[in-house]
Order: C-alpha cells, then structure tokens, then sequence
C-alpha cells in the first residue's frame, strides 16, 4: 500500500482543515488507516484510528474536534479539524495496519504516507 496525505496548511486558532489520504492498492478496505503527527521537537504520537468496518478511536487531546472517516470506494481516509488549537502544529502522517486489533502503537503500522505539515497560528 502506497499512502499520499494532502490537505495540510496554515489556519488560525479556531478552524478548520480536513486532510485527506489516498491509498494506492485494491486491499485498502482491509487494512485500518490511522493518523498520527509530529510536533518540532517531540515524538509521533497517536491521533485516530478507524478500521475496516468504521469504528474509530481517537486520543483525547484531539475527541470532539477530530473525525476519521473512510471512503473505501475511493481508497481514501480522511482527518477533518475542527476547533484547531496551536498545540495541533504537527506534521500529520497517515499510516496503515493489518493487525486485526485496534492499535495506536505506531510499530503496529507498516504503511506510512509522507507527512502534510498543519500550522495554526494564535
């Protein structure tokens, strides 16, 4: 699976973004697609998972104003943004995972796309 994240930009505090990534491949349905970003200086950390079926899972510093969704017909997962914070200036990478159990581990993800860098200024 080949991954393109787009949609990145720069937005003031209290925005919105919707990125969005695009998955090569005919077995996308299976896998489940998460997002994950960096902030300057800090480690990856875990955003949102959804998998095959649609359920999702999210990290609390972004539940209600984050929403993952999924268009397998499209092979296309999308991060909309809602009420952005500073704190939210990331790269935002998405990723794809085979495990059959819900995961936020990164490790657990052997698909990654090449990162959309999201700035929300003050």
């Amino acid at each position: 699976v080949q991954l393109q994240a787009s949609g990145g930009g720069l937005v003031q505090a209290g925005g919105s973004l919707r990125l969005s990534c695009a998955a090569s491949g005919r077995t996308f349905s299976s896998y489940a697609m998460a997002w994950f970003r960096q902030a300057p200086g800090k480690e990856r950390e875990f955003v949102a998972v959804i998998r095959r079926y649609g359920s999702t899972y999210y990290a609390d510093s972004v539940k209600g104003r984050f929403t993952i969704s999924r268009d397998n017909a499209k092979n296309t997962v999308y991060l909309q943004m809602n009420s952005l914070k500073p704190e939210d200036t990331a790269v935002y990478y998405c990723a794809a995972s085979s495990s059959p159990v819900l995961t936020t581990n990164q490790y657990e993800y052997g698909y990654w796309g090449q990162g959309t860098l999201v700035t929300v200024s003050s």
